[in-house]
């Protein structure tokens, strides 16, 4: 254990495993101390409600990085650690164990935790979804004739609704909104996803409130609002999740949907940092637009600019925004932000693929959305998001046009 100032990090998943390797990479030589609350090595998250649901007898995590690594790239990693306090005026982190971290630059990488229904939370068979162990205990549970209700039409109740259904599981989803995927996925393709899912045998009710969830003996009962009650054995609250800020608001650090930093992903402390699902900031592809997102590139993404920036680089995030899914035999692709669309051009590829360009009142392309069989769409996705960041307005008539090659756009 170093005792001298060094590089810290909050937070051993992938933001903060890819902020320590940046470190080093960079070429940072002082200690590199990173802190995890979970018994496990720095994994991937996506794969959770994915492939682990469906793969072998002895599922494993998808470790980013190994023991062997993080030896040689001299990374202290300290499991099952939970930092209780940060004393911002001694640069010191403060574990709960007591223990004291000097830091020369503090990153804060806590990710987020499930929103989780209040009335519920001592339900042994009502769970939540975000880490390798949740996962464990949820494939426990999955296994033909076994009834699932998810609670929640996000994307992480989907992809589970989806491998339960493989797997031979009744499935109902229980959903709030008027739809499916509300938050950032555009009308069209969340109808698409939709019917595929009801052609798969899953039950989806949407515009729906939930009064209780209460045991049966046989399992559960979700009573709904309208009088209508649905039995299950296990019931997964998909409900969205809020970014671990606890930390932050403790030091006194500023916090606005997430902890508050500026485009080189620093708070309002200079010696302090925060990347990843846990922090909200400005975009400036959007006008200064402060989001916060929950996703698996930007987590690696932001990880990488925040080292740069801890060893002075003040570089400005400029990343476009890039969000993916699985549902069955479907991927779903989205760049940058749909809502910041006025008017919508489709493109139809063939095979069932589609791709829906989102285009500003002044006629710039500021986001694409796509989906189709396996990965149909993923070029065409990365090529608007090139012409994206370039802040490109594309004639229309060549975006709709599938014969129109993307490329021949980025060159003009």
């Amino acid at each position: 254990m170093a005792s001298e100032p060094g590089m810290v990090i909050v937070g051993a998943g992938e933001c903060g495993a890819r902020a320590a390797l940046t470190l080093r990479e960079e070429g940072y030589d002082g200690p590199v101390t990173l802190i995890g609350r979970e018994p496990h090595l720095p994994y991937e998250r996506p794969p959770l409600s994915k492939d682990l649901m469906l793969g072998t007898e002895h599922p494993a995590a998808r470790i980013v990085i190994d023991e062997d690594r993080l030896k040689k790239a001299g990374i202290d990693h300290l499991a099952r650690s939970e930092a209780a306090a940060i004393d911002r005026q001694a640069r010191h982190v403060v574990l709960e164990n007591g223990l004291r971290l000097p830091y020369e630059k503090l990153l804060l990488a806590t990710g987020c935790q499930p929103r989780r229904l209040p009335a519920v939370a001592n339900n042994s068979r009502c769970v939540t979804l975000r880490t390798f162990d949740d996962a464990l205990a949820i494939r426990t549970h999955l296994h033909r004739g076994v009834r699932l209700v998810v609670v929640g039409g996000g994307f992480i109740g989907l992809e589970l609704a989806a491998a339960a259904r493989q797997l031979g599981c009744p499935v109902t989803v229980l959903e709030a909104q008027p739809r499916i995927l509300m938050r950032g996925v555009p009308e069209e393709i969340a109808g698409i996803i939709d019917a595929r899912h009801a052609a798969h045998g899953v039950h989806l009710h949407c515009g729906v409130s939930i009064e209780a969830i209460t045991d049966t003996p046989a399992g559960i009962a979700v009573e709904l609002k309208d009088g209508a009650a649905i039995e299950a054995d296990i019931a997964l609250i998909g409900i969205g999740a809020v970014p671990e800020t606890a930390l932050a608001e403790r030091a006194g650090l500023a916090v606005e949907n997430g902890i508050a930093v500026d485009a080189f992903l620093q708070t309002d402390d200079p010696a302090v940092f925060a990347a990843g699902d846990c922090c909200s900031f400005p975009l400036a592809l959007y006008g200064g637009r402060r989001v916060r997102l929950e996703a698996w590139r930007n987590a690696q993404e932001q990880g990488a600019l925040a080292a740069r920036n801890m060893l002075g680089a003040k570089e400005a995030h400029a990343a476009v925004p890039w969000f993916w899914s699985d549902q069955y035999d479907l991927g779903l692709q989205i760049a940058g932000l749909p809502d910041e669309g006025r008017e919508t051009v489709r493109r139809d590829m063939g095979n069932g693929a589609l791709i829906l360009f989102h285009l500003a009142a002044d006629g710039r392309l500021v986001a694409a959305s796509g989906i189709g069989p396996g990965n149909t769409v993923a070029k065409d996705i990365r090529l608007a998001e090139m012409l994206i960041a370039r802040r490109a307005s594309p004639p229309r008539d060549r975006l709709a046009a599938p014969e129109a090659k993307l490329k021949t756009l980025l060159a003009a």
